[in-house]
């Protein structure tokens, strides 16, 4: 089944209907107790994403469920068109309570800059950042690139984690973020898609309902 689609903003507009759309969703799937509590974990660390991209940012938010031979596979999609004529935007809102643009830290932070950075993309700091992130962050571009990716255009969880374990201790600080991040510990994969006119995360948990 797949939920309405709602809309969230940069301002947490639209959060606690997401969060509520979860709650039916998870009511819907008889996703009891503590797999209920992970889920809506999820969800909170998936709108939290979109806070303080840009101003007036804007992004299309659901649930999706299907029945596979692993279970009760869960997604939660947040999805953004990427505007023609983006103004870019001078002033970035920091997450962070410290005051410190601490943005890029941890998996749901650098997902975040992620986004912010391909939905503007007009500047040449913006050109340069989707540059070293198709060969760094999505491992495409090159052949030695530290992380693998499912394809040219899209990042797996489930890859990175597989590259750090083998490399950790040249990566010590990463593998440390990974380990700490909730979305690390609870999503079973998150993927990352950069299109032509959009980019989408997704991210995936299998329950046993």
């Amino acid at each position: 089944m797949k939920t309405d689609v709602i809309t969230v903003y940069s301002d947490l507009r639209g959060r606690e209907e997401a969060m509520d759309t979860a709650e039916r969703f998870a009511a819907y799937n008889s996703i009891k107790g503590k797999d209920a509590m992970h889920l809506r974990l999820l969800t909170e660390e998936t709108i939290c994403m979109v806070h303080g991209i840009l101003d007036n940012f804007r992004a299309e938010f659901w649930l999706e469920s299907e029945q596979t031979k692993h279970g009760l596979l869960c997604k939660i999609c947040l999805s953004a068109d990427k505007q023609a004529n983006r103004i870019q935007e001078k002033h970035i809102l920091s997450v962070s309570t410290s005051g410190r643009n601490e943005n890029a830290r941890g998996i749901g932070g650098r997902i975040r800059e992620l986004l912010r950075h391909s939905l503007q993309a007009e500047s040449a700091e913006d050109e340069q950042f989707l540059s070293s992130v198709n060969d760094v962050f999505l491992g495409a571009g090159t052949g030695s690139a530290p992380i693998a990716a499912v394809s040219a255009n899209c990042w797996s969880l489930s890859a990175y984690k597989q590259n750090l374990s083998e490399d950790k201790e040249s990566k010590s600080e990463e593998w440390d973020e990974l380990e700490k991040s909730i979305i690390s510990k609870l999503a079973d994969e998150v993927k990352v898609w950069l299109e032509s006119d959009r980019t989408q995360v997704v991210i995936e948990r299998y329950f046993n309902v």
